[in-house]
Formats: C-alpha cells, sequence, structure tokens
C-alpha cells in the first residue's frame, strides 16, 4: 500500500498516473521526478517503489546508472560543459575554469548555497557550434568568453533558465550539402500511400532489393532484418528508433529530427505495417531533450492527418502509435539491446546475443531497431522503388550518407554524399586546409593519415555512423587519443570485468605518458591490454577502446616518443604525483616536499 504520508506523493502520484504505474516505464518516472524536486530524494525512491511495487534496490540501481539523474541534491543550475575533443581545441576547459571563478565553485562539487554545480558530459552533439554546454539539460552553444560572463550573472540574479536570451539556445541545422534525402521534397503520407498501393510484401521485397543498409555503423541489410522481426513469432511486434547519437562527433540524428521528423516517423510506420507492429518508439537521447516538444508536435500533426492512431489512411486494420522515451546521459544505449533495457526501465546493460532483438527485443517479443537516418532512407524507397536507390551510391553500399563533419574546417556541418565519396573530397567540400589526421565514426571508428585520403566512405572501405573529424597539423594527436580514451571509460557501463578495469588501465597508461614518465614497454602492455578487451568484453564499447590509441601510435609516433622519458620500463605509478594532495592539504609545495627521481637509474 502507498504511505500517503510521504511529502514527495504530491508530485510523484501524477507522474505515475501518466505512465499507468508501468514499472517498464521507470526511467521515465525518475526523469520527471528529478526534473519536478531537482533530485531522486531518498523517501521518493520508498514512494515509488510501493507504487511500482519494485524492490528499492532496483530502483536505486537505474538511478545510479545515468549522468543525468542525481540521488544527491545538485544545483539549482546544473551546467556540463561537453567535453569532446573538439570543445577542447575550442577552449572549453579555459570557459568552464572561467566560470567556476566567478561562481566561487569547483568543477565536479556544488556550490557551497546550493545554487549552482559545474562538470563536464560527454558529447554533446553539437561538434558543428561549439564549444556547448547543457544547462539543466537545455544545449546552448557556440560559447564565448562574453557568453560565459552572461551565464554567470543570469545565475547569481537567480534568473530562471526560461527567461535566459532566446540566442543563447538557437540550434542551427548547417546543412552544407543536400542529396536525395535531405534535398528532398516529402509530402507527409506518400510513402504509406505508395505502401497500400503497392501491398506490405511487395514494399518490403522493395526495399530488399534497394540493399538498404543500416546507417547506424553495422550496416546490417535493412529488409533482412524487417523480415526475419515480421516472421517471428509473439505476442506483440514492436518499432524502435534509436535516436541515441551519442558517438563523439556525430551530430546527424539532430538535424533529421528537427527539420525531418515527419519523415523518420513515417519510416518507422513503414515498418510497422509490413512487421505486424501497433507500437514503436522513438529513444530520445537526454541531449537532445529540446527537441521533445517539437517532436511531440510533429506526432499530434500525424495523428490529425490520421497517418498515426486507429484505422491509418482509412485501413481497418492499420493501426499504429508511437511513444518517445528519453534517455539520460548513457553512452552505451546507443547499442541496440542496452538501448532495449533502458526502454524497458532499467540498467542500459548490453543484452548477451544471441538471441537477437528481431525475435526477443523489446518486452522479449520480436523488435525492429533502427536508427533515425535508416528509417528516413526507406521512405525513399517506398516512394520511387528499390532498384533506384540501388542505382545510387556503389554495389555493397547503395544510397547516399549523411556524414557530420567537424573540426578544423571552415565549413563545419552536415554532409550528404552517394556512398564511394572520398575523404579527400570531403576535406576540400568543407574548407579544410593542412590536414593531419581525419577521425572518421567517432572514437570507436578509424584514424587517417594523409596517405589515406583517398579511400572510400563505404562498407567495404570505411563503414561510419557518419562521423568525420578533422584535425589540421597544429593538432597534438596523442592529446586526441588521450580525450577519447577518457570518454570510453567514463562511458563503461561496468557489467563486465574487462572493460571495467580495462578502460581505466588505459587512461592511467595515456595519463601516464602524458606526464612524461612513459617508456616503449607502456606501448607492449596496450597491445596486450587490446587482446584481452577484444576477446573478453561484453559489447563492442571495450572492443574499440583501444583503437583510437592503436591507431595514432601506428600512424603519429613522433607525438608519443615525445613524451617517452625512459628507453626502459619505469613503473605507472607515480608517487610523487600521488602525493599531491598531501601537499595541497599542508600547503606545502617545496622541494623538500617532493621525492627525487634519478632517471639514469631507472
Amino acid at each position: 500500500m502507498v504511505n500517503q504520508t510521504n511529502p514527495h506523493a504530491a508530485y510523484l502520484d501524477p507522474i505515475l498516473a501518466r505512465h499507468r504505474h508501468n514499472p517498464a516505464d521507470l526511467l521515465q518516472i525518475l526523469i520527471a521526478a528529478q526534473e519536478a524536486h531537482g533530485h531522486i530524494h531518498t523517501d521518493a525512491i520508498d514512494h515509488l517503489s510501493a507504487a511500482l511495487d519494485l524492490p528499492r534496490a532496483k530502483i536505486e540501481g537505474v538511478a545510479g546508472f545515468y549522468s543525468f539523474l542525481h540521488l544527491k541534491p545538485q544545483g539549482q543550475y546544473r551546467v556540463l560543459f561537453s567535453d569532446n575533443i573538439t570543445d577542447r581545441m575550442l577552449g572549453n576547459m579555459e570557459l568552464m575554469n572561467s566560470l567556476c571563478s566567478q561562481l566561487w565553485v569547483e568543477a565536479g562539487k556544488v556550490s557551497e548555497d546550493g545554487l549552482v554545480s559545474i562538470n563536464t558530459t560527454s558529447c554533446t552533439g553539437m561538434c558543428d557550434q561549439g564549444p556547448a554546454l547543457l544547462v539543466n539539460n537545455i544545449a546552448i552553444n557556440r560559447l564565448t568568453q562574453e557568453r560565459i560572463n552572461a551565464i554567470a550573472e543570469l545565475i547569481r540574479e537567480r534568473v530562471p533558465v526560461s527567461a535566459w536570451p532566446a540566442e543563447f539556445f538557437a540550434i542551427e541545422d548547417n546543412i552544407r550539402r543536400r542529396d536525395i534525402l535531405l534535398d528532398g521534397h516529402f509530402q507527409s503520407g506518400s510513402a504509406l500511400a505508395a505502401l497500400l498501393q503497392r501491398g506490405s510484401d511487395a514494399t518490403l521485397n522493395e526495399i530488399k532489393a534497394s540493399k538498404l543498409r543500416g546507417r547506424g555503423g553495422a550496416g546490417f541489410s535493412t529488409g533482412m532484418k524487417w523480415e526475419f522481426c515480421r516472421n517471428a513469432t509473439g505476442d506483440a511486434h514492436y518499432v524502435v528508433c534509436n535516436a541515441d547519437e551519442g558517438e563523439p562527433g556525430t551530430f546527424k540524428d539532430r538535424v533529421l529530427l528537427n527539420g525531418y521528423a515527419d519523415r523518420v516517423f513515417e519510416g518507422m510506420t513503414l515498418c510497422a505495417r509490413i512487421i505486424g507492429a501497433k507500437q514503436g518508439f522513438l529513444y530520445l537521447r537526454g541531449e537532445y531533450r529540446y527537441l521533445l516538444e517539437h517532436l511531440k508536435a510533429v506526432l499530434q500533426h500525424r495523428r490529425q492527418q490520421n497517418l498515426l492512431g486507429k484505422g491509418i489512411l482509412g485501413q481497418a486494420d492499420f493501426d499504429f502509435d508511437i511513444e518517445i522515451h528519453l534517455g539520460a546521459g548513457a553512452y552505451v544505449c546507443g547499442e541496440e539491446s542496452a538501448l532495449i533495457e533502458s526502454l524497458e526501465g532499467k540498467r542500459g546493460t548490453p543484452r548477451n546475443r544471441p538471441p537477437f532483438p528481431v525475435t526477443h527485443g523489446y518486452l522479449n517479443q520480436p523488435t525492429v531497431v533502427n536508427n533515425v537516418e535508416t528509417f528516413a532512407a526507406t521512405t525513399l524507397i517506398a516512394e520511387n522503388g528499390g532498384a533506384w536507390y540501388a542505382g545510387i551510391g556503389t554495389e555493397t553500399s547503395s544510397g547516399t550518407k549523411i556524414l557530420s563533419v567537424s573540426g578544423d574546417c571552415e565549413r563545419p556541418g552536415l554532409y550528404e554524399y552517394p556512398f564511394g565519396v572520398t575523404i579527400a573530397q570531403v576535406l576540400a567540400d568543407c574548407g579544410a586546409h593542412n590536414t593531419q589526421a581525419v577521425q572518421v565514426s567517432g572514437a570507436s571508428g578509424v584514424c587517417l593519415a594523409p596517405n589515406e585520403f583517398q579511400r572510400r566512405i563505404a562498407f567495404d572501405d570505411i563503414p561510419t555512423a557518419g562521423a568525420f573529424m578533422v584535425f589540421d597539423k597544429t593538432r597534438d594527436m596523442f592529446e586526441v587519443a588521450r580525450n577519447f580514451i577518457h570518454f570510453f571509460a567514463h562511458e563503461s557501463c561496468g557489467f563486465c570485468t574487462p572493460c571495467r578495469v580495462g578502460t581505466s588501465l588505459l587512461c592511467n597508461m595515456m595519463d601516464k605518458l602524458a606526464g612524461g614518465h612513459g617508456s616503449p614497454y607502456d606501448f607492449a602492455e596496450i597491445e596486450k591490454l587490446n587482446v584481452l578487451l577484444q576477446s573478453t568484453s561484453h559489447c563492442g564499447l571495450g572492443h574499440s577502446a583501444c583503437n583510437p590509441v592503436l591507431d595514432t601510435i601506428a600512424k603519429f609516433r613522433p607525438a608519443y616518443d615525445k613524451r617517452l622519458a625512459q628507453k626502459d620500463f619505469i613503473p605507472a605509478f607515480d608517487l610523487d604525483r600521488a602525493l599531491s594532495q598531501a601537499r595541497q592539504m599542508t600547503g606545502r609545495d617545496d622541494t623538500g616536499a617532493h621525492l627525487e627521481r634519478n632517471h639514469e637509474q631507472s
């Protein structure tokens, strides 16, 4: 029985009612509870435990998993600076330190008066217009010292975020090159009308004939995935759109959802008709919280047009609707099985596979999970046919690919190309000069040196989810790799020991090198760690964690060599560095407070 004397019941009960007391909506309930109260109070957990009939430990476990949820009080203004490498290149750390200084708060902590907390977060998907930050989960980009000064004053004056200058929150699409997806005019319902005229089986055959492959990076055949799911037995079938693009340097889904949401939702509805689903979900990353009301409005407009809901386009047997579920700051939820776990109100831990989601997905039922760009592309195929689509791109990679271009270039933004475009062509189009390296597909992707710029974006050469980060010759590629390694350590879900411990060890090795205490021995240890992570990690995060280091060691070795203090082994543990906190506490930093190291004997 629910304890009605709990003071948190006043705001929790309406939230529970909206979610029909459904335990599978636990994450959404926790997000709403935090928005109402500022953090998830221990008494609120008691109330939710009784109302949802869930163990208290499970609720705490879910709340503790997501970086945007807090079990302890945070500042009234929760400021998170985006800490992707492109933000670093634009001076995000200096701006964060400035804000901390002006507001008398230490990074990672809450101010003594409880007014503000300031910290870093992973890539916010604003790489083309950084540096960026989130304030109470709302994005502000194009940060400058002047803007930081203004933000500090607004916080000191306790001005509600809703009353801050509108230009702070202006986010541009920055579409630089359009092709069939970004340039085509779309009439709501046109793809569904083509589907109904052609029939579900024939439309599925067109999608298979198009050779469309998933645009999330893995590149599995979309038509085969839909067919496997349609043929799977279950009490219900589901459609899930993965809009949790957390890979550093990727922001194409943000733009598609902002300007092309109608096409994305139509693609989901196409899928629903073909596989026999009545319910769909858009899993929206928490960093894109600002898009929620816009997306809800697009869904409502589609319902009014009879393109969602009961009896779509007059078909008595065509019922389908879409709910939006918010993420809460967990990169691993971009992996489809972890996303499904999160949809079910759990920690976003990747599942063992097989079985795959097409047979055992949401609520253990047959489920199609596709990327935002993939669903949008299916509408083109429904309208124009599979042969037309297969004629674009290359033999093994049909259609177009949207690239999120950022870094050292004159025109960052979105570029849509037919598959087969060279790295050199993209660099020329975006205005890149003196390019030293290109990181394709984010931290988990591949780092390319100039002798590889004639390689092509295609599944048989360089597959990508869409990130394309440019680094000119002024950049330190060691620091680029180090940023990525810290990202992996921060985002490891902690489920498996190899990844949880391995990414931390990798961070220690990179920090040791950064401190000038490295030796060739460390390179050998990184190689061993890579073998261990690839062979024993539970999911792709651990498998790819060493990629940035191994790529940059192989292709930009001087960036590492200049950090080698010794030709032989020296310990990773630095005792003098470990004593720095004691020196700070005692106020001593003189020569006698430091250990002497005889480098010749080390």
